[in-house]
């Protein structure tokens, strides 16, 4: 909370300044000024949240004074005092950076909302101000969870890349943190304090993509009763995060790729040509390389996008890194909650460290807090986890022959990973929705990981068969 904010009282006039000292004596520490030079001194030594400026002064007249006291103190609020009830005042006055002026004899009631009015203003700007330190101190790359080296690689990159401007292409499963990172590039950089914009390119639909990445103006189109900004310009002088890149639609990727290489534009149904400059980070949970290459993504935005890329590993080939992250997570979810932080036993660690995460450390993160909420021990058991994750018999019949050489782990944790699907696609009579959440993770993720284990529907429909019969 602020403390008692100060205002500095600038005028020749006694008797103004005895008045004003009456007003605000209670809620403000109070400092005089009676010309323009002291004022100047004032401002420099005690840097008052609030200005009450008489318009004419001796000597430097009080639009001069004005403009020397923005330059030395940007942040106070300036509020004029003046007889002349006129426009071009006012104007002037706001044009020289003024926040606000009042007419003499003032008002007691306006004097107060004025000052009030520019009081709030500091405050707005003073938690937006410790909010960003916030955010950027939350996205540091040293508070990114792991120490395997696939992650020390990426914090390698991550260091090396934050400060330029160069495009960035981050791949890697759902849920293996490809946002956190797009982050955390943006908030070590020195555009950390301008606006990070996300943009889900799959929740896009096709007619609507177009003008949601450059606005359009009014009456574009049906409905269009007003101008508006799109993603790209709304993210000048900061980020734009692209998610899910590999949904774009062709037509839109080449406007997007001239965007890119001339930081410039127009709104749907736009002539004017507008100027913006924006960093930009892509992110796909697809090959985009083999996208181009098939013909489903422009190869000239593909090379555009891809100077610098980095792909994050899934879980399962960090697993070194799955205790750090139960040891964060559960803390973390606890605090969010208001709740004690819960530990693990044993088996449970035994468990979530064999488990093969299809879902990644979203899957992580939901459970843990799942569990944080749901559970009725201080201690998580092997029953308080998902059905999914009790099996133990197959996991250590796969850990054995992984162990043994018989089996490659990637192999063997594939084919537990088909297995648990299939099994909760039965329990749940083939309902993928239903069977997401046996498995502790999303419909999405469970879609992604049936197509690359290559889990068909004539295998389901063969496995009912036997089940039926």
């Amino acid at each position: 909370m602020m403390s008692q904010p100060s205002l500095l009282i600038v005028d020749d006039e006694a008797g103004v300044r005895e008045s004003i000292r009456l007003i605000f004596g209670k809620d403000f520490r109070l400092c005089e000024a009676r010309s323009s030079e002291e004022a100047i001194r004032r401002v420099g030594e005690g840097k008052p949240e609030i200005i009450l400026l008489d318009i004419l002064m001796p000597g430097c007249n009080g639009l001069d004074t004005l403009k020397r006291i923005k330059a030395i103190h940007p942040a106070g609020q300036v509020i004029m005092l003046t007889a002349l009830n006129t426009a071009r005042t006012a104007f002037a006055a706001k044009e020289s950076g003024a926040f606000d002026y009042v007419t003499k004899p003032f008002d007691v009631d306006e004097l107060r909302l004025r000052v009030s009015r520019a009081l709030e203003k500091i405050q707005l700007a003073s938690e937006l101000e410790r909010l960003k330190e916030e955010v950027g101190r939350k996205y540091g790359i040293e508070n990114i969870v792991g120490k395997s080296r696939p992650m020390l690689e990426i914090y390698k990159v991550v260091s090396m890349v934050a400060g330029k401007k160069s495009t960035v292409l981050i791949t890697g499963e759902s849920g293996t943190g490809k946002e956190l990172i797009a982050r955390a590039i943006h908030y070590n950089s020195d555009r950390c304090a301008k606006p990070f914009i996300v943009v889900n390119c799959a929740a896009l639909p096709d007619a609507l993509t177009e003008s949601e990445l450059f606005g359009y103006e009014k009456g574009a189109f049906t409905n269009a009763h007003q101008r508006k900004a799109g993603h790209f310009e709304i993210a000048h002088g900061g980020t734009l995060f692209l998610d899910e890149i590999g949904e774009l639609g062709l037509g839109t990727q080449a406007k997007f790729l001239r965007a890119i290489e001339t930081e410039t534009f127009h709104r749907l149904g736009g002539t004017q040509e507008i100027k913006v400059d924006v960093r930009v980070i892509a992110a796909s949970n697809r090959d985009v390389e083999k996208l181009a290459a098939a013909g489903d993504f422009r190869r000239d935005l593909f090379y555009r996008l891809n100077v610098v890329s980095l792909r994050l590993p899934p879980l399962a080939e960090r697993r070194e890194d799955i205790p750090l992250l139960l040891d964060y997570f559960l803390k973390l979810k606890a605090e969010e909650n208001s709740l004690t932080p819960k530990t693990l036993s044993p088996e449970v660690i035994d468990r979530m460290m064999s488990y093969p995460w299809p879902g990644n450390v979203r899957e992580l993160e939901n459970l843990i807090e799942r569990l944080t909420i749901l559970s009725p021990r201080e201690t998580v058991m092997p029953a308080d986890l998902p059905e999914g994750m009790r099996s133990q018999d197959q996991t250590a019949s796969l850990k054995k022959k992984a162990l043994q050489g018989s089996r490659p782990l990637s192999e063997a944790v594939d084919q537990f990973e088909r297995e648990m699907i299939l099994k909760a696609l039965q329990q749940t009579g083939f309902n993928q929705t239903k069977a997401a959440f046996v498995l502790g993770t999303s419909r999405r993720v469970l879609r992604y990981r049936m197509e690359k284990l290559q889990i068909t529907e004539s295998e389901l429909d063969s496995d009912q068969t036997k089940l039926s019969g």
